[in-house]
């Protein structure tokens, strides 16, 4: 095996170790398309297109990944995200 190849190996194996969660947004009766709109954007760093692409998903099938990652990082966003009314998960 090359040095190369194994160097390639190696991260790839440091790679599965990072386990990767998710923030699941799910659909309420509550918030505005508006309001789940710009939170998206404010807290998970959205585009307006993906904003509202993902409150469309919410909408009609009730939930949606919004943000993948460490669950470091997705805590804080999850936490905003429950502050600003929406109902949201790390899984």
């Amino acid at each position: 095996m090359s040095t190369r190849e194994q160097v390639s190996e190696e991260l790839l194996l440091e790679q599965e170790k990072v386990k990767q969660n998710e923030i699941v947004l799910f659909n309420d009766e509550v918030n505005t398309f508006d309001h789940v709109i710009e939170t998206l954007i404010t807290v998970c760093e959205h585009t307006p297109e993906q904003a509202e692409q993902c409150s469309l998903i919410v909408h009609y099938n009730g939930k949606c990944t919004v943000k993948t990652g460490e669950y470091i990082e997705l805590e804080p966003r999850c936490s905003r995200l429950l502050q600003a009314g929406l109902s949201a998960e790390i899984v």
